[in-house]
């Protein structure tokens, strides 16, 4: 007896219609119709009839679906437990950006969750290669990428332009422009230092460009420049008060978080359920430092 097919039988019996099992199911409705009716033919019975509310058992279809009904929800169970724990284990390569915060409370809960695992973690600005690198999972900032590569987006956010209020006392900046005449210091990128500030374009000269946020922050905290920095890196000095959010109203463009692998249809339980968990948990984890 065709195992499938007794699976399509009940999501039909339990849907009511068979449109409703094929979406269910996510199975093709002339694929489901035709190995319900392959079924019926191999047993020699009738199992579903149509009724004026949709389908109805028959006396065969109801003796079948009490029989296999609670086998093919053990074997469903058994399956989603083999998919979710089994081969959960062994260690995680994944890269990721250089300061970073929020993923390593990510690590440590589905470090939590899954004590088998162990995490080898690469931090760095460059755009790894994942068979080169040997990266399971790449979390990157930004759209582009190798077309090889299958992304799938975890959150957006806004980086936020930020000073001390020493360094601005008695500024006047009220449009982007105005920023050229104030000392900025940049994130290193390969193009012409700039920013988009409201949708608008402004190339800058800056008294520095580091690939090192870290460094950025404690120059604006030093009173020293005007810059740019994650928002969960802002946030504490801008409550503390040693920060204040610069031209607020032309906000920096959204920024896209992404977790990248190489093939979805062959990824190992380990690397799918952690994908799954860091969709789940990075919103939240950097909500919570926003």
């Amino acid at each position: 007896m065709d195992l499938n097919a007794l699976e399509l039988f009940a999501a039909a019996a339990e849907a009511g219609s068979l449109s409703a099992a094929a979406r269910r199911t996510g199975v093709p409705l002339p694929t489901l119709s035709r190995r319900v009716r392959q079924l019926e033919d191999d047993l020699g019975l009738r199992l579903l009839e149509r009724g004026p509310q949709g389908l109805v058992l028959t006396r065969a279809g109801t003796q079948l679906l009490a029989e296999v009904g609670p086998a093919l929800a053990t074997l469903r169970q058994a399956h989603q437990r083999l998919r979710d724990g089994s081969g959960v284990a062994g260690t995680l390569r994944v890269s990721m950006p250089p300061h970073f915060e929020p993923m390593w409370s990510v690590f440590a809960e589905f470090g939590q969750r899954y004590p088998a695992v162990n995490f080898d973690v690469f931090v760095t600005d460059r755009r790894v290669d994942l068979i080169a690198d040997g990266i399971d999972v790449a979390i990157r900032v930004g759209e582009g990428g190798s077309s090889s590569y299958v992304g799938r987006t975890l959150t957006r956010y806004r980086h936020r332009v930020v000073a001390s209020p020493v360094l601005l006392r008695g500024a006047k900046l009220e449009l982007p422009a105005d920023l050229r005449e104030r000392p900025c210091a940049c994130w290193r990128t390969s193009k012409t230092p700039s920013w988009t500030l409201g949708g608008v374009q402004l190339e800058l000269d800056p008294v520095m460009v580091t690939n090192d946020y870290e460094h950025l922050l404690h120059l604006a905290l030093d009173a020293r420049v005007i810059t740019e920095v994650p928002p969960f890196m802002a946030r504490g000095p801008i409550e503390a008060g040693q920060l204040v959010e610069v031209l607020p109203e032309h906000p920096m463009p959204l920024a896209s978080l992404r977790a990248l692998v190489l093939d979805t249809r062959a990824l190992s339980p380990l690397i799918r359920q952690f994908l799954d968990f860091v969709a789940d948990e990075i919103p939240t984890a950097l909500l919570a430092r926003l």
